[in-house]
């Protein structure tokens, strides 16, 4: 398999980039899908713990304002949530991925609810207003996504 670096630019003042790699699951010329193993203790989004060895399903694009992480438990491989972050579309070449995150993020849990996330975060951003509006148009995409596919598995047929 292919290892992919995945470096998380962070637009908020003070925050570090994080790194780390990831292995290729599927490329396209406008998105790549990687495979991530959690490794860190201890942390949690909202109300759904995280732990050593999760299975992050990331899916980045060069054309969308977001990206997708499909979680799920490393050991049974249970569904978690999925966590959107709302960003700069992604710079992917052939062996890294870099997004510049905007702070505001989408949780969804299995049973299809939607939490917005750092809504007071992306506030104090200082990016250009155009910019702002792409990303809010990102995370209404995100929303209507969700909510479709959750419509789709309720209706018979």
């Amino acid at each position: 398999m292919t290892s992919i670096q995945v470096t998380k630019q962070n637009i908020l003042a003070g925050k570090p980039p994080y790194i780390y790699s990831a292995q290729l699951v599927e490329r396209s010329p406008n998105h790549i899908v990687i495979d991530a193993r959690f490794d860190k203790d201890g942390i949690s989004m909202e109300d759904i713990p995280i732990k050593r060895g999760d299975h992050f399903i990331e899916t980045y694009y060069s054309d969308r304002w977001y990206n997708i992480y499909e979680v799920r438990s490393g050991s049974e491989g249970d569904l978690k949530a999925w966590y959107c972050n709302v960003s700069y579309p992604a710079e992917i070449t052939s062996v890294a991925v870099t997004f510049r995150d905007l702070a505001l993020d989408l949780l969804v849990y299995p049973d299809g609810r939607q939490l917005v996330l750092d809504e007071d975060e992306f506030a104090t951003l200082d990016v250009p207003p155009e910019d702002k509006e792409q990303a809010l148009a990102g995370l209404q995409q995100l929303k209507e996504m969700f909510s479709e596919k959750f419509a789709k598995q309720k209706s018979p047929g």
